[in-house]
């Protein structure tokens, strides 16, 4: 687990997140006149994790459950082709978000912990040796402190099953742009995510060198009339971060969170360039494609 964490957060590379459900597929293929076919869904795939000199940049890849157990078309397993490039496979193991019966809000909660330990030790069997579960918070509607809870609670009981399995579990909270909030709400509420996500993880025994986290940066809602500066959420980003990360953890591949690809890199730049910011934890990035 420890090795696989380090490997992940290598230096200079990020996590390609191509776990998108057979549906969301066929949208990406409709729009270029392409049936959304098992076939169709090869090909788009396999170009993807076979692109010449993928492993320079990529460190870990995120598969749908079908991925991971597909061929390429010369019958390579996808999973083998992966690991040809040095690129560590991982699968994506929550079932998806659900109404959070009981919030007053209307929020929403993640499912699949239900026969999870099954089916990561098969997962992990198939190749996987890692997994992203994606729990997400909203500030417009909130954010409650009982979704706050369920959400990290969830998250830890996910973590340790999968380190029981042998897979190295991607913590994420992500915490949603939508809204008018300012930074400093989102700050506040971040602060207050990650305390209880750390604390349920202790709680569950989750050996924090063998995790790796995928955070929000910490930026306004998405309709704040002020926008920030690089620099800015830079400051604020690593202010949560060195307030509630502990050194143990060996990586961060931040998630965009909805910002455009040129916002996100920015704003990884800004943090990374910012003197006497702590060493001890890769800042890295999570790419979907």
């Amino acid at each position: 687990l420890i090795a696989t964490a380090a490997q992940i957060a290598s230096a200079g590379k990020g996590i390609l997140a191509m776990d998108e459900s057979n549906a969301t597929c066929g949208k990406r293929l409709d729009s270029i006149g392409v049936e959304n076919t098992e076939a169709e869904r090869r090909n788009y795939r396999e170009l993807l994790i076979t692109a010449p000199g993928l492993g320079e940049y990529i460190s870990g890849a995120i598969l749908f459950e079908e991925t991971l157990y597909m061929d390429g078309n010369d019958g390579t397993p996808m999973v083998e082709s992966l690991k040809k490039q040095g690129i560590i496979p991982g699968i994506k193991v929550d079932q998806g978000l659900v109404p959070l019966t009981g919030s007053p809000s209307g929020e929403s909660w993640t499912q699949g912990l239900t026969g999870l330990k099954q089916r990561t030790e098969e997962y992990y069997k198939q190749g996987a040796r890692f997994a992203k579960w994606r729990a997400i918070v909203d500030i417009s509607a909130g954010p409650s402190e009982f979704a706050v809870t369920e959400a990290a609670y969830g998250l830890a009981r996910y973590a340790s099953i999968c380190q029981a399995s042998g897979l190295v579990p991607i913590v994420e909270p992500e915490i949603l742009l939508d809204g008018e909030h300012d930074i400093d709400t989102t700050l506040a509420v971040a602060k207050n995510v990650w305390a209880n996500v750390f604390k349920f993880l202790a709680l569950n025994d989750v050996m924090l060198e063998g995790i790796l986290l995928k955070p929000s940066m910490v930026t306004p809602g998405a309709d704040h009339k002020v926008r920030p500066t690089p620099e800015q959420v830079a400051s604020y980003t690593l202010d949560m971060l060195s307030s509630r990360v502990p050194p143990q953890v060996p990586g961060i591949c931040f998630l965009s969170g909805g910002q455009s690809e040129m916002e996100a890199t920015l704003n990884l730049n800004a943090m990374n360039q910012t003197p006497n910011r702590s060493k001890s934890t890769r800042l890295n990035s999570s790419h979907s494609q």
